[in-house]
């Protein structure tokens, strides 16, 4: 056996093969749920409801609150997405992306921030905050709500949020022995930064259609 693939498997040793084989379901459909965000398609919805509800319980077994309550979060806000991204403007045109407004960046502001202080009282309260990982995981989560928050929203500036919490879960997953999660957020960052691209192509542009 390759070195590569012994050294990825040694990083499992001990896990149940069931878990394993939730994590790469659960990488799959987020795969093709970034990937349906990038191109402007709703199936972004159902694929994304399908992996973040794998991860909640992937991530209550590993003991990551924080990572179970942005999935969570995600889970939640996907049926959110899924109600504005389907409401019209007129009889044949959807809503289209724009930019986010003063007042969305205020409230993207005062999400990241009241974020990491829910996370970081999650995991005092179950007494976890043992290990740098944790205010890592509190930073992480919170950039994320904020992303997932103005991406269900349709604002051009979420995969800039994407980007930098992709870039820095890539070592921390890593770090956590999660491969698989690892390799899924570095497609993750590549795809986020096509994803700003595409979107600032259809900027201001309502689509006819949801399915492309």
């Amino acid at each position: 056996m390759s070195p590569i693939f012994e050294w990825i498997f040694a990083q499992y040793e001990g896990t149940a093969t069931h878990l394993i084989i939730l994590e790469m379901v659960g990488v799959f459909f987020g795969f093709l749920s970034v990937w349906y965000s990038m191109r402007e398609n709703i199936l972004v919805f159902p694929t994304g409801i399908i992996s973040t509800g794998i991860f909640v319980y992937i991530l209550l077994v590993f003991g990551l609150l924080g990572d179970m309550l942005i999935n969570a979060y995600y889970f939640a806000m996907s049926i959110y997405g899924w109600y504005v991204w389907t409401r019209k403007v007129d009889a044949t045109h959807y809503i289209p992306i724009t930019k986010a407004s003063a007042l969305e960046h205020k409230w993207s502001a005062l999400l990241f921030g009241a974020t990491v202080l829910f996370v970081l009282a999650v995991y005092v309260l179950f007494d976890k905050i043992d290990h740098w990982t944790a205010y890592v995981d509190s930073f992480t989560t919170a950039i994320f709500f904020v992303g997932m928050w103005l991406m269900a929203r349709k604002k051009l500036e979420n995969w800039i949020y994407w980007v930098i919490g992709d870039l820095i879960s890539v070592p921390l997953y890593l770090y956590k022995g999660l491969i698989f999660t690892s390799f899924q957020y570095f497609l993750f960052t590549i795809i986020a930064i096509f994803g700003y691209l595409a979107w600032k192509k259809s900027l201001n542009k309502s689509p006819q259609t949801l399915l492309k």
